[in-house]
């Protein structure tokens, strides 16, 4: 047997393949037809291992199902569009499309020598007008819906080029391209009100049949949803309540602290007569600039901050408390009242005139069953009087988040 030559056998057979657009699919044909689609590949510069780990099996995938006869269609495109292709045209000093689409080139060239098949007649790629133009006309649609909002969040700030850094720009708390010390900063950003579907979502979940129930339960746990209310307790030195969520309404009237995030806009009044003022607001601008992760691994810590709230008094420390697909940090204020904790049971914290518990009902049966607790705290007595003063279940609405 005469041996196997790649450089002469690999191309005559793949140029053949190009020349007869065998990977090429007429969607609109009859036939058993199937979609398939591996992620697209960021145009870095080349291909390594870890490229033809992913895209050989997929290829040898694709292969399989034409040789069963299905009319199979598997495209290619490019994620060409961000934070990398701006870092290498910095870095290199050249425009960012003249380096993203000598890339494409390059490592289209590099799929083509791997003998992968795909349908380049449907390339694409999410720099190009004619791509992103969709995601501005998806926007659009979800503004106009009122699924697409303006809100605030923390975001990672390099004071010297004013520009918000993504975390891998983030390299021992400085930026990684002059060294300056990062910030955390609350900027106007848009959001997308996913929460809006996380019903839909969920239930969505117990028609998937096939899979694993591990996976099935960190979706659920992604999503979120939990039964509860949220509930206002009125704090005098600022004038407007602190609404806080709980799922067990029925234990508040034994409340002894609350939580609020170092961010929190009510924190400079809650602490503007503090006599540690100006430790207290280092300690949060150091939190502050803490990611997610060092937060959860420097344990909970916090100040007092003296002021109170419905006789219960507030302090502050963090925490991490998990929310819908992130987590929300959190300072925590301690209500620590002059009066034995059992007296102030007494002190009507279920009067609709110092808390109030709010918001919509989305689940019933979760609904009722959170009434029932309530009804039942209702019937606990102290010193032959009852823990809560006028509970008026009716006048309590339950949200589901």
């Amino acid at each position: 047997m005469s041996q196997y030559q790649p450089s002469e056998i690999e191309p005559k057979w793949q140029q053949k393949w190009a020349d007869a657009r065998v990977a090429e699919i007429d969607v609109s044909a009859p036939g058993d037809k199937l979609y398939m689609l591996n992620m697209f590949p960021y145009p870095s510069g080349d291909l390594h291992v870890g490229h033809g780990r992913n895209y050989i099996l997929g290829d040898a995938l694709y292969r399989y199902f034409r040789m069963q006869g299905r009319s199979a269609l598997n495209p290619m495109g490019w994620d060409a569009f961000g934070l990398p292709a701006e870092n290498a045209a910095i870095k290199r000093g050249i425009h960012p499309r003249d380096w993203t689409f000598s890339n494409i080139k390059r490592e289209k060239q590099q799929f083509q020598r791997w003998g992968i098949l795909y349908d380049w007649s449907k390339e694409i790629a999410s720099c190009h007008p004619g791509y992103y133009k969709w995601n501005q006309w998806l926007f659009l649609q979800l503004y106009k819906r009122g699924l697409a909002y303006r809100g605030t969040a923390p975001v990672n700030w390099c004071p010297q080029d004013q520009t918000v850094l993504a975390n891998e720009q983030v390299v021992d708390g400085r930026c990684e391209r002059c060294g300056a010390q990062v910030e955390q900063k609350e900027l106007a950003q848009w959001f997308f009100k996913i929460t809006d579907y996380a019903d839909r979502l969920d239930a969505g979940l117990d028609k998937l049949d096939q899979w694993p129930e591990k996976v099935k339960l960190m979706q659920r746990n992604w999503i979120g949803k939990s039964i509860g209310a949220d509930i206002e307790f009125s704090v005098p030195v600022l004038g407007h309540p602190i609404r806080v969520f709980t799922t067990r309404p029925d234990t508040i009237y034994g409340a002894t602290f609350m939580v609020i995030a170092p961010e929190h806009p009510d924190v400079p009044a809650l602490i503007a007569d503090h006599p540690q003022r100006a430790g207290i607001e280092a300690w949060i601008d150091a939190v502050r600039n803490q990611s997610s992760l060092e937060r959860q691994e420097s344990g909970k810590e916090g100040h007092f901050t003296g002021r109170s709230a419905i006789r219960l008094a507030v302090a502050p420390r963090h925490f991490i408390e998990r929310h819908p697909g992130h987590a929300a940090r959190r300072i925590a204020i301690a209500f620590l009242g002059d009066q034995p904790l059992i007296e102030q049971t007494c002190e009507r914290l279920f009067d609709r005139r110092q808390s109030e518990v709010v918001k919509r009902s989305r689940d019933e049966t979760g609904i009722q069953q959170m009434k029932d607790r309530m009804l039942d705290a209702a019937d606990v007595l102290i010193d032959g009087e009852p823990a809560i003063h006028e509970l008026r279940v009716e006048d309590l609405r339950f949200v589901a988040r």
